[in-house]
């Protein structure tokens, strides 16, 4: 049978012999984009809270948040092993002793690994190198999620990343070097995009050879800059069938290698403007596969474009 995409948790549960749930750590921290020291308006989606919307509270600390979720997953969904997933921001923005003694704090029975998202200009060798030697010192599983979003500049420019390509770039070969696992965050349908921008964003992170991607549908939140342009009628927003045949354009095109761990974005109702054209995100991913199976579509079947493809052609030819 066609495997149509390279599933996280067939991913998880083969690589640990049994189920394995991330637990979210929410961090008392902010990020570069909003506190003045690149921009004070953060990036135009983004909402006051982050993406943080399932978290407990930034004063407890990491220990007890870990502590209560684990709890409460092993009962509810029989997960064995956990991720510590720092999830919240940008978990390296703040003093590398304070960041040292969150990640220790982590180190806990059952704990098989961690996930500390950032943005790529919030790295440097020290915080990297720190991250290799706790994954090799406890035997972790140590992934770094940075923001990517799309590969098109002046669509970052449009939403305020505050950062270019170059700097996911040389974030994404820095850990890399380290040997630390990187997953790709991207937006599919912001609305300067084009199809054409998926295709490369999904051909970026191929020949960076990132291990994950988390793919998402643009939800609108209420009190933000895009809410506010969304309500003025600034852009117009993708169809359902258009960011669809993105994410199949993205897929195919991505080397197979790489683990998907989300294919639309979420959040609750009631923070938002607008959200998977008022449908929940399974049943459009069980729709994006159905179409996938149909079109006899699969995760890598366009990936032929690196390491010489007209040299592949010139032969091909002789």
């Amino acid at each position: 049978m066609t495997i149509i995409y390279n599933e996280y948790s067939k991913y998880l549960k083969e690589k640990f012999n049994c189920k394995v749930y991330k637990l979210p750590v929410n961090l008392p921290l902010t990020c570069p984009n909003r506190d003045g020291n690149l921009s004070s308006g953060g990036c135009t989606y983004c909402g006051e809270v982050g993406t943080g919307f399932e978290m407990h509270s930034c004063t407890m600390s990491v220990h007890d948040q870990l502590a209560r979720n684990m709890s409460f997953i092993r009962q509810k969904y029989k997960a064995e092993k956990f991720i510590a997933y720092f999830q919240n921001f940008s978990n390296t923005y703040l003093a590398f002793d304070e960041f040292k003694r969150y990640i220790q704090e982590a180190v806990m029975d059952d704990i098989v690994g961690m996930s500390i998202s950032t943005r790529p200009d919030c790295l440097n060798e020290d915080y990297a190198t720190f991250l290799a030697e706790i994954k090799r010192e406890h035997d972790l599983d140590m992934t770094v999620e940075l923001g990517l979003q799309t590969a098109n500049y002046k669509t970052l420019r449009k939403i305020n990343r505050g950062h270019s390509l170059a700097e996911f770039i040389d974030a994404v070969l820095m850990l890399k070097r380290l040997d630390l696992s990187v997953c790709a965050h991207v937006i599919l349908n912001l609305p300067w995009d084009t199809m054409e921008d998926a295709v490369e964003t999904s051909k970026v992170l191929s020949a960076l050879q990132v291990d994950f991607v988390k793919v998402h549908s643009l939800y609108i939140l209420k009190n933000t800059e895009m809410g506010n342009e969304y309500l003025n009628g600034s852009f117009v927003l993708a169809s359902k069938e258009e960011y669809l045949s993105r994410l199949e354009a993205f897929l195919t095109y991505l080397d197979p290698n790489i683990v998907i761990q989300r294919l639309f974005g979420r959040a609750p109702e009631k923070d938002t403007l607008f959200s998977n054209w008022g449908t929940s995100w399974w049943k459009l991913r069980d729709e994006f596969i159905e179409s996938m199976k149909n079109k006899n579509l699969y995760q890598g079947i366009f990936f032929d474009y690196l390491r010489g493809r007209a040299l592949k052609n010139m032969n091909k030819t002789n």
